[in-house]
């Protein structure tokens, strides 16, 4: 049976669709922080995460994978590698990392890099 377009999905009330940043929940990383605002198991794998990234610091060294991936510079300054490319990027710009293409993200600025990372997560593995 397909779902009628136009009908609203159930279980999002505005309470779970409105998520402000909360210090509290983000999880620290070596070279930061990040935060989920939207994790996998939210809205069918759509994702949106904050990463908040210090002076010198990346997250991970460039990567592929089978998603397109969007990267929003909200703060600071970062060095973005696509393939064997690298290119300066500040802040309110939008970096499109299409799939299996080589990506990465590096603060190459004095202050930290504050970004959004959206994607569509391939869905979780259920244990058996």
């Amino acid at each position: 049976m397909v779902p009628d377009p136009k009908i609203p999905v159930p279980g999002y009330p505005m309470d779970r669709c409105v998520n402000p940043y909360d210090a509290s929940r983000a999880e620290p990383v070596p070279v930061g922080h990040q935060y989920w605002f939207a994790d996998r198991n939210f809205a069918g794998g759509n994702t949106v995460k904050l990463s908040a990234v210090e002076p010198g610091g990346r997250m991970h060294e460039p990567h592929r994978h089978a998603e397109d991936e969007f990267m929003f510079v909200l703060e600071g300054t970062g060095e973005f590698t696509l393939d064997e490319e690298r290119r300066v990027v500040g802040p309110m710009t939008s970096l499109y990392c299409p799939s299996w293409h080589r990506h990465g993200l590096r603060n190459c600025g004095a202050t930290v890099l504050k970004y959004l990372v959206l994607r569509k997560e391939p869905p979780a593995i259920q244990p058996a």
